[in-house]
């Protein structure tokens, strides 16, 4: 898919491991000849939703790829998280008629279950150029 663009939104909390999830989703969209045009690293994946809100009003974004690692703590904060920014970024993407996508990993994970799970930014990056494929018969 040529001549798409991205932005990319990427929680910097566990940075360890997002900034390889960035990496992975940037490999992602040069495979698939899309062009990563911004990326914003916000502080946690609470924080994704108004970035990638204004992200997806740009007139040179197609769709927006957020990506995050979420990880399990003594209490239930990291559900929280997960569930509020999944429900956000949904509404996100339904308003502004673009494809946001939840390159989250978690909740319910240790920190080194989410090092195994890198690959879930170029999961983001192909699920946002998929839903752009399928929006093109809509």
């Amino acid at each position: 898919m040529s001549d798409v663009t991205l932005g990319l939104v990427v929680a910097q909390f566990n940075a360890s491991v997002t900034e390889r999830m960035a990496e992975s989703a940037r490999g992602a969209a040069d495979e698939r000849g899309a062009t990563v045009v911004e990326q914003v690293e916000v502080p946690g994946v609470y924080d994704t939703p108004l970035v990638a809100d204004r992200l997806a009003r740009r007139a040179d974004v197609d769709a927006v790829a957020v990506i995050g690692a979420v990880v399990t703590g003594d209490t239930d904060h990291d559900e929280v998280v997960a569930d509020a920014a999944a429900k956000k970024l949904s509404e996100v993407s339904l308003e502004r008629d673009t494809p946001v996508t939840f390159g989250v990993s978690g909740p319910g994970q240790s920190g080194a279950e989410a090092r195994e799970r890198i690959e879930k930014g170029a999961e983001a990056v192909d699920a946002a150029l998929d839903v752009l494929e399928a929006l093109e018969d809509v």
